[in-house]
């Protein structure tokens, strides 16, 4: 017999199941847009204390706001890590639908700003992939709406038949249209070389401190296998720089930096893009990276490219400087 943990936090309730396939051992919910973090932990350690043999995290994918939902897929990876068990996403407005008994309609949840993340139903079955638009945009269709404000929420005990039924997610389903980004102006991006290293330290000395690499360690690692190293050049001079690696078919990000007067200007977006484009070249299954607690301006790019928290590391950075490790999943 398999137990499942289900997991979702992607609207404005947090739910917890834990089911043998057959029926439910443990169901509880909370409801606050803002506490997902907060109260999953907690919801976790009730179902534990009924059930703790777990076989398999299934986790609602979305869509729904990325802050929330970012929380139930980071616990259930790094439960699933840490327990050496199988984890598999699923598509969060299946699980109202699979409630629903009309025969045509839509299941849409709150996207904030003013919009819903829909999905279309005809004969139990989804139409596409999720979208997102206005309400007023669905009413015109006649058909009828279910989700949150009909306080129809996402039921983790049908995730299980989902799973089992229908398409695995690995990664969140953010389907928010996106912001455009332009490519930076007058920026100029090439291989790093050799002779890039001194300028180069010169930018890691500024940027950390006593705490970035020495000239020692930046030879050395740019000097090693599988791995690629990109600059960013404005004016003839080197204003950026980054590199990944290849382990084993999981893509770490080495470094990624750009000089005090060039950020907020889309170069570490370019940077990040062209790392995880070679990690996809490569066939990695992964890409992963750290951040140090509390760096508000690198988590959100790192979040709009769609890595999410597994883990944190006390002192990586130094005593008391934690790192958040971040994974992206490219398969």
């Amino acid at each position: 017999m398999t137990n499942f943990l289900l997991i979702d936090t992607s609207t404005s309730r947090t739910s917890v199941a834990i089911s043998d396939g057959s029926k439910s051992l443990f169901e509880k919910h909370h409801d606050g847009a803002l506490s997902h973090g907060e109260v999953l932990p907690k919801l976790i350690s009730e179902a534990l204390a009924v059930e703790n043999k777990i076989d398999q995290v299934i986790v609602g994918m979305g869509p729904g706001p990325f802050t929330g939902l970012r929380s139930g897929i980071a616990f259930a990876m790094s439960f699933a890590f840490a327990r050496g068990i199988p984890w598999s996403g699923v598509c969060s407005l299946d699980a109202i639908a699979a409630d629903v008994t009309s025969q045509d309609f839509f299941v849409a949840v709150d996207a904030r700003r003013k919009e819903v993340f829909y999905a279309r139903y005809t004969d139990g079955k989804r139409i596409g992939e999720p979208g997102v638009c206005q309400p007023a945009q669905l009413i015109p269709n006649q058909i009828p709406i279910h989700g949150e404000a009909h306080n129809e929420y996402p039921n983790p005990i049908n995730f299980v038949e989902i799973f089992k039924n229908s398409v695995s997610y690995c990664e969140p389903i953010y389907v928010r249209r996106p912001d455009a980004y332009p490519a930076p102006v007058g920026v100029k991006f090439r291989a790093l070389t050799q002779l890039d290293l001194v300028p180069a330290f010169a930018i890691e000395k500024a940027a950390y401190g006593k705490d970035g690499w020495t000239m020692a360690q930046l030879k050395e690692e740019y000097g090693g296998k599988d791995r690629m190293y990109v600059a960013g050049e404005f004016g003839g001079e080197l204003i950026a720089y980054a590199g990944v690696v290849n382990l084993a078919g999981i893509a770490d990000v080495l470094t990624l930096t750009v000089a005090e007067s060039h950020r907020r200007k889309g170069i570490g977006r370019e940077l990040l893009r062209r790392l995880i484009d070679w990690a996809r070249t490569q066939k990695c299954d992964a890409i992963m990276l750290e951040v140090r607690v509390g760096n508000e301006e690198a988590i959100p790019l790192y979040e709009s490219f769609g890595f999410i928290e597994i883990s944190r590391r006390k002192d990586y950075y130094g005593p008391g400087k934690t790192a958040i490790v971040m994974r992206k999943e490219l398969k």
